[in-house]
């Protein structure tokens, strides 16, 4: 039974093996398997700028406000 990597990936067991499969994989040797996690990318990287977006069309009061609402929420699970 082979170790799978964070994304489900196949790897060695033993720590030399797994080294020499990152170098292969590094080298172009080899091709690195990482399974398709099912999102679009394209929409992975609008999500990642509509973080950006939003803070900087935010005014500080309104940053303060839902961070104060974000640590009450936090603090009063208890």
């Amino acid at each position: 039974m082979m170790p799978t990597g964070p994304k489900g990936q196949k790897r060695p067991a033993d720590v030399i093996g797994n080294a020499v499969k990152v170098m292969r994989i590094a080298t172009g040797e080899d091709k690195d398997e990482t399974p398709d996690d099912g999102k679009d990318a394209a929409a992975k990287e609008l999500g990642a700028k509509g973080g950006k977006k939003r803070a900087a069309n935010l005014s500080p009061e309104r940053r303060a406000e839902i961070a104060r609402k974000a640590a009450q929420k936090r603090w009063s699970k208890g």
